[in-house]
């Protein structure tokens, strides 16, 4: 593959995805590093999420962005299944579990959701399960890591709320910008769109 800069933006298009940029802008490339070099002066307008603990790519879009949706929940996952059940529009559900890494909060069939209700991808501040199944879908997943069991159902969870971890708050509306090199968000949209 080769991959290009535009001249006037920090959206990279790989060819493999640049037929669905057009009907899926959020699957355009958009590299948090130049993202970061054009924007560091706007503090208030960019944060980054520390890289410890790390969060991993599952999903095999690897590159995503979008509005935030949030969810807090711990162990427990009735809402993120509701919400990913619904239109996506291309933002990026971002669930906090607490970072537990006693249960899975996504596994294969809701990653499937999120795709096919074209959601740009999920970013889970715990574990997900089915990982060789979800690195087959073209969704971007990006978790503490895996465990095998499912979560519990006892309780729905928040939706909509500002959550907090990895040093930077999630704010409903807000965009965030994930890739292999980690995950900015900002009060606005940082991108141009093409």
């Amino acid at each position: 593959k080769t991959h290009s800069r535009s001249n006037n933006s920090s959206v990279i298009e790989s060819d493999s995805i640049a037929a669905t940029a057009t009907a899926l802008p959020h699957r355009q490339i958009i590299a948090t590093a130049d993202l970061c070099d054009d924007f560091i002066t706007s503090p208030d307008r960019l944060s980054v999420v520390n890289p410890s603990p790390r969060f991993y790519n599952y999903g095999r879009i690897t590159s995503f962005f979008g509005k935030i949706y949030t969810i807090r929940c711990f162990e427990s996952n009735p809402l993120v299944r509701k919400t990913l059940s619904q239109p996506g529009n291309g933002q990026v559900l971002v669930v906090d579990g607490g970072a537990s890494q006693r249960v899975a909060i996504l596994g294969d069939e809701l990653a499937k959701l999120a795709h096919d209700n074209n959601w740009a991808g999920v970013i889970i501040n715990g574990c997900i399960r089915d990982s060789k199944a979800i690195g087959m879908m073209d969704v971007g997943v990006k978790a503490l890591g895996t465990h095998p069991l499912k979560s519990i159902k006892n309780h729905e969870g928040e939706g909509g709320v500002i959550v907090s971890f990895s040093g930077v708050e999630f704010v409903h509306g807000h965009w965030l910008y994930s890739d292999e090199d980690g995950i900015i968000v900002s009060k606005v949209q940082l991108h141009t769109s093409s």
